[in-house]
């Protein structure tokens, strides 16, 4: 579609836990764009952004924060409120798709699979006795278990359980970050992500990433740490499990409301049978970040989709 006729503000850093990895994702979006012939500029999101934003609003703004900045949707309902155009999907969308136990209860509606999973908040957690609602969650998951913060991105505060004794320390972790927590039935497989992009002709699905972390968990070193990772663009499936895997994405995509673009992180099972773990609506773009990888697997120049996407939120 060309270079974007207009000033790009790309909206980096904030401050939450994944400030670094937002400032790593805005670098790399700003140097796409001006590859592409953009017009852009990085900016941080903090107290100076608004009167910027009413003194010279930009064309579009490409939201490169990760955390509840970028994702809870606040960020982009202040974006609305001052008519700003933006990349990515609306507010409502964007809180749904954030809050991990509201994301899977209309996943699993949708007929979406997904594992099974229980909410629990650290207060119910302290004040029911923290070894009579663990004894119930293992009797009613099983072993292992996800543990994961309820809001939350990037793997922190994540951790596998492989066994009962070690579910309260996971928890403590996990509090750190949030003070909800969501435990989910662990399901060995292969780790995969599916990027949507849609330039204009609907939801597409770039090919998968198979995710081979050497640790054998995925977390916030294993994501931003070069050589600690192990990445397959196609991931190494079947065509059939490969299948349903983009299926499972688009559906997942779409169920949630979702726009321009998102990243579908799911296991496939012994069986070939995926199910959607989560979905983030603020992809990171680092250099070891999935769908910029995705992009270039389907011979896509990044800053040519990202000034697509551009033009999109132009449009609207």
């Amino acid at each position: 579609m060309g270079v974007p006729k207009g000033r790009v503000l790309v909206l980096a850093g904030g401050l939450s836990y994944e400030r670094d990895v937002s400032l790593r994702s805005g670098r790399r979006v700003l140097d796409a764009l001006r590859a592409a012939g953009a017009e852009a500029e990085l900016r941080d999101a903090d107290a100076a952004l608004l009167p910027a934003l009413d003194a010279d609003p930009p064309d579009a703004v490409i939201i490169a924060l990760h955390g509840a900045a970028g994702e809870d949707g606040s960020l982009r309902g202040v974006l609305d409120l001052c008519a700003v155009p933006y990349v990515g999907c609306a507010a409502h969308a964007s809180r749904l798709a954030w809050d991990k136990p509201s994301a899977k209860a209309v996943l699993r509606a949708a007929g979406i699979a997904t594992p099974d999973w229980v909410t629990l908040p650290h207060d119910r957690f302290s004040e029911l006795g923290a070894v009579a609602v663990l004894d119930r969650v293992v009797d009613r998951l099983g072993v292992p278990l996800m543990v994961k913060p309820a809001q939350g991105g990037s793997g922190l505060g994540a951790a596998v359980v492989r066994r009962p004794g070690a579910l309260s320390a996971a928890l403590i972790g996990c509090f750190a970050y949030d003070s909800t927590a969501l435990i989910e039935r662990y399901v060995p497989g292969t780790d995969i992500a599916v990027s949507i992009v849609d330039t204009g002709t609907g939801p597409q699905a770039l090919p998968a990433v198979e995710i081979v972390p050497h640790s054998g968990v995925y977390d916030y070193a294993a994501r931003y740490t070069a050589g600690l990772t192990t990445w397959h663009v196609p991931a190494r499936l079947d065509t059939t499990a490969a299948d349903r895997a983009t299926t499972l994405a688009l559906a997942a995509h779409t169920a949630l409301g979702l726009r321009d673009l998102s990243r579908v992180d799911m296991i496939v099972d012994e069986t070939g049978t995926p199910y959607v773990l989560d979905i983030n609506v603020a992809p990171g773009m680092t250099e070891t970040s999935l769908l910029p990888m995705a992009a270039k697997a389907a011979g896509l120049d990044f800053g040519e989709l990202l000034a697509t996407l551009v033009h999109q939120a132009i449009a609207r």
